[in-house]
């Protein structure tokens, strides 16, 4: 069966990608909807850069569509791209969010194709403790909470660094898997990448509270 990742290259469609790979499917393409705005209803907006050397790195072929991220019409954008691949099943990193995972299955149900939801009723700590167990080294790109200082943005969160998270989500009631919006994260080395990913970066503060990664350079290998 042809299966493809619903992919932005942040930790929850990594990890995805990576049980789905656990559980015996074969992965054809990474699909991600390249949205104009910064902050989509419904998708991470990654580096692009960034997301074609995540890509190169898993030797998985990705397809882009993009999308003005509007709410609802971005859907149809989605369906376009999933028919533009021709899959069989989706494999998405939802969590918990009904708002995306319910419209999305409703989308591969159109299309019977099957859903594939690995991380789907996880608690927080069960996702993290799976990241970090497993290696992956992660980055935040982006904050959009009150708790998380600019700080954070691009350092790998590492099982100290989660620990600190965890208290700063605890004292301001932000959701440790950023599934409401409080974060946008990138995964630069999993176990299915060939090599590890290496950036430079400034950051840019809108406010308090909302702070982004900018890339420097082209990525590069270690």
């Amino acid at each position: 069966m042809k299966i493809a990742v619903l992919f932005s290259g942040g930790k929850d469609s990594c990890l995805a990608l990576h049980l789905a790979k656990e559980q015996g499917h074969e992965i054809s393409y990474l699909l991600n909807i390249n949205v104009e705005n910064k902050d989509s209803f419904m998708f991470h907006k990654p580096e692009l850069k960034l997301l074609k050397m995540q890509a190169k790195e898993l030797g998985i072929k990705l397809i882009i569509q993009k999308s003005k991220g509007e709410k609802e019409a971005e859907l149809v954008d989605l369906e376009t791209l999933i028919k533009k691949a021709n899959v069989e099943g989706i494999v998405v990193g939802g969590i918990a969010s009904s708002y995306q995972g319910n419209r999305i299955k409703k989308i591969c149900d159109k299309l019977n194709i099957q859903f594939i939801a690995p991380l789907w009723n996880l608690t927080s700590e069960q996702v993290w403790e799976k990241l970090l167990n497993n290696n992956f080294k992660i980055i935040l790109t982006k904050i959009a909470c009150e708790g998380i200082s600019k700080e954070f943005i691009g350092k790998i969160i590492t099982k100290e660094k989660f620990e600190e998270l965890k208290k700063l989500s605890e004292k301001y009631k932000f959701r440790l898997d950023f599934e409401g919006g409080e974060a946008e994260s990138c995964v630069l080395y999993m176990p299915e990448f060939k090599n590890e990913i290496k950036i430079k970066f400034s950051i840019k503060s809108e406010n308090n509270y909302r702070h982004f990664l900018i890339l420097k350079n082209t990525p590069t290998l270690i």
